[in-house]
């Protein structure tokens, strides 16, 4: 069975191999304040600048999850407000997770076709936040709209994007904004439970200045920590480890990043000479890399998701207010060209 589904998603075969090793090197019993553990974060963190292009003097933290950042931000970087731009409902999610610690937080919303407008960017925001890539429609955020955002910005606003569902499978220019984060179950191909925040100079020296210290999260406390490459709570080490494996073992951003849009192309290619099942976004300059979005009649995409089924293929569901009339695929680095191949004969010979 090939799994599509844009997470938890198709872990890397060789993971298989990994486990065995992490289990036969004692990595499951590990102590984490241990020279041993404090060793494996230095060389994550050292491959990860490396094989993702990420500045030398940014600073890598490691957390349970993407919407364990969206809290910590909130906690951490946010004393008044955040404004957030949306277009699907993570991004909305995000939101209401701000408003929740941070009442006078605001958001605008934009269509799946569209680029926010940037006229009404508050000069005032602690925070401006994006959803780089979108996982529940399929859209994306590409590197100029980031850059003309960072420009926009007040005087004492930082730039925070939640790439979840593109970090470690898109080239990003990650001197373009302050913060950025995600999680490892997807372009990482690796099991759920890890999170990665990314930050630049200028948000650390933010965080330092606003000092909060009352959650055993808080980025200060976690800076400490890292500081002797350790976390304030018991990390997940197994994955620190499955991710130290895949860094060493994949190609460089560039290299992923240019294969999975060639990947994506031929996708597009195909669905929008298709007749049954068209692309969700229609304009090549907000489509998503990393998440491929099909839209159809509910009951043609129940059909088509029981029949690919049963031929080892599992589709991902459509989500929030796109679920009952889409479906998702994921373009992610873990799963193979095979599968692809396998899936275009699927809808060819099924509903050509």
């Amino acid at each position: 069975m090939y799994t599509f589904n844009p997470g938890p998603s198709e872990v890397y075969a060789e993971v298989r191999t990994y486990l065995t090793a992490a289990f036969d090197e004692g990595w499951l019993s590990a102590p984490h304040r241990g020279e041993r553990f404090t060793g494996l974060v230095r060389q994550v963190i050292a491959d990860m600048k490396t094989k993702l292009n990420i500045p030398q003097d940014y600073t890598i933290f490691f957390l349970n999850s993407a919407t364990e950042c969206w809290e910590v931000l909130a906690q951490s970087l946010t004393p008044t407000k955040s404004f957030h731009l949306y277009s699907g409902a993570f991004g909305e999610k995000w939101l209401e997770y701000a408003k929740a610690l941070r009442p006078a937080s605001t958001g605008q919303s934009f269509g799946v076709d569209e680029l926010p407008s940037l006229d009404k960017i508050p000069q005032d925001a602690d925070l401006v936040c994006i959803t780089q890539n979108e996982t529940s429609n399929a859209t994306q955020l590409r590197d100029g709209f980031v850059l003309n955002l960072y420009n926009k910005l007040g005087p004492n606003s930082l730039l925070a994007v939640d790439a979840t569902s593109s970090l470690g499978g898109i080239q990003l220019k990650m001197i373009k904004a302050d913060i950025w984060f995600g999680s490892v179950q997807k372009c990482f191909g690796l099991p759920a439970g890890l999170g990665l925040m990314i930050l630049s100079p200028r948000a650390v020296a933010r965080f330092r200045q606003i000092n909060e210290r009352a959650h055993y999260n808080s980025l200060v406390s976690q800076y400490e920590k890292m500081l002797n490459y350790q976390t304030t709570h018991t990390p997940n080490v197994l994955d620190i480890y499955l991710l130290s494996r895949v860094l060493q073992d994949r190609q460089p951003i560039k290299t992923v990043h240019q294969h999975l849009l060639d990947r994506a192309t031929k996708l597009y290619d195909y669905f929008d000479n298709a007749t049954q099942l068209t692309p969700l976004v229609t304009n090549p300059e907000t489509r998503s890399t990393t998440v491929i979005g099909l839209q159809g009649p509910p009951a043609l995409i129940d059909e088509v998701k029981r029949r690919a089924k049963e031929q080892g293929l599992q589709l991902g569901n459509g989500y929030g207010n796109w679920k009952p009339n889409t479906l998702r695929i994921a373009n992610f680095p873990a799963i193979p060209d095979a599968a692809y191949e396998q899936l275009v004969q699927f809808f060819a010979r099924e509903f050509a």
